[in-house]
């Protein structure tokens, strides 16, 4: 008996794709879907999609903003290598991030679970817990020298008053970023929120069952609240990740926005997008900014890619098969 191997699906006709998407353009709900997403597809396009493409090509020429541009190849590229000044903003970057993120998911995770036992009082406390994201960033900065200032700062005042010598967290070097993480969670409102809510949907009969099983108040945590609520965990951790790798304004308010074109703290301070901003708008490197610019996407990809893949071992989902 002669077997006949299997022949492969064809593939699916693109036409007929294409035929069918035409097609829907007749049915009105179609149109009207489309008008209403029209708003965003010009403002990604104008905004977003056409800022990035200039980048890119403006990556590859030495431009300073007036004159006319021109073409260097890969040599901005190449000066990142060379740059001494992109590893050290680079790993301090790195290090804010590495700093700041944990704890602001914790200490949101805290209060949110604070806020669950408050009851009716919580929508208050929620409120009064947000507010502070409204706080302008450049007001952040400010209140950090205010805070933080080693001579005369509430801080160190604040450890003063129970025997505790505060650092000089503007001018030590060893201080700056933790300074700078501390005076940044003032912001956790909105990570509380998100995790307020993503507490309120934890099935209460998970606790009870815990509770039969001997379990206590932080094995239930463990192996009940943590696992319930880690998509909301992993959404704030890219959230949250992206946007320290961008901190911006609180640094450059505190130790940069006077004019001086040095820190306090030397090179403590120098933070990514700080000197991003300092070679596109001081120096006029408008080339050399867009080779920055792309590094720095880069490396937001690659650590976003890592933590989706560890996810796949971490977040639980209620449906993880098919939902039919």
């Amino acid at each position: 008996m002669t077997t006949h191997p299997i022949a492969p699906a064809a593939p699916p006709d693109r036409r007929a794709r294409a035929r069918r998407w035409l097609a829907s353009w007749r049915h009105r709900d179609t149109r009207a879907a489309y008008l209403f997403i029209l708003p965003w597809l010009v403002g990604f396009a104008l905004l977003t999609a056409g800022p990035m493409i200039a980048s890119l090509v403006l990556s590859f020429t030495d431009y300073d903003g007036i004159g006319p541009t021109h073409n260097v190849g890969l040599d901005n590229y190449r000066q990142l290598f060379d740059d001494p000044s992109v590893a050290t903003s680079l790993l301090n970057t790195l290090v804010f991030t590495a700093l700041r993120v944990p704890l602001s998911m914790a200490l949101a995770l805290a209060l949110a679970m604070l806020l669950l036992r408050v009851g009716r009082a919580s929508g208050f406390f929620r409120t009064v817990f947000y507010l502070p994201v409204m706080t302008p960033s450049v007001a952040v900065g400010i209140l950090f020298l205010l805070l933080f200032n080693g001579n005369a700062g509430v801080v160190n005042k604040a450890l003063g008053l129970i025997g505790v010598t505060g650092p000089s967290w503007t001018t030590d070097s060893s201080w700056v970023k933790p300074g700078l993480v501390l005076t940044t969670l003032w912001a956790v409102g909105a990570t509380v929120v998100i995790y307020l809510a993503a507490l309120k949907t934890v099935p209460r009969e998970l606790y009870e069952a815990s509770e039969l099983d001997g379990a206590g108040r932080w094995a239930s945590f463990v192996h009940v609240t943590v696992p319930q609520i880690s998509g909301a965990l992993f959404f704030t951790l890219i959230v949250n990740t992206i946007a320290s790798l961008q901190t911006f304004t609180e640094a450059y308010t505190a130790f940069y926005g006077t004019g001086n074109t040095q820190t306090y703290s030397s090179d403590a301070a120098l933070f990514y997008v700080v000197y991003l901003f300092q070679q596109a708008f001081q120096f006029m490197h408008m080339g050399y900014a867009s080779a920055l610019s792309w590094l720095l996407f880069l490396v937001i990809l690659v650590i976003t890619v890592l933590q989706a893949r560890l996810s796949k071992r971490f977040v639980h989902y209620e449906y993880e098969g098919d939902p039919r």
